[in-house]
């Protein structure tokens, strides 16, 4: 796989943009962040470990924070949202029901405090 930039590049306009948007959220976050691979999927890395990929899937966009407990961590400021779907280290939605910015900017910090230690 390429680049987080190729990935948004050969994506559908209606996916493009929610994907875009949490990178975009990501990078405010850590702007030290890099594109690089996460378990073979383009992602963010920081301090050369991943930080977050977000992949388009067969039937959703998947959130992956390369950790269980980022995701745990934003569960409840998630509950409720319509088209969203948690499991153990990914986050699902639809793209005409995004993360909102608060959850993607809290699960980007909870991820970039593991990766420091």
């Amino acid at each position: 796989m390429g680049t987080v930039d190729d990935l948004l590049a050969g994506l559908d306009p209606a996916d493009r943009g929610p994907v875009e948007r949490i990178y975009a959220v990501a990078r405010e976050v850590v702007p030290d962040a890099e594109q690089g691979l996460g378990y073979g999927m383009p992602a963010l890395v920081y301090r050369g470990k991943p930080l977050i990929s977000v992949m388009r899937a067969k039937k959703h966009i998947g959130v992956y924070p390369f950790s269980p407990d980022a995701v745990s961590a934003v569960a409840d400021s998630l509950a409720g949202h319509p088209g969203i779907g948690l499991d153990k280290g990914t986050i699902r939605f639809q793209p005409e029901h995004p993360l909102p910015d608060d959850a993607v900017r809290e699960l980007v910090r909870a991820r970039k405090g593991q990766i420091e230690g």
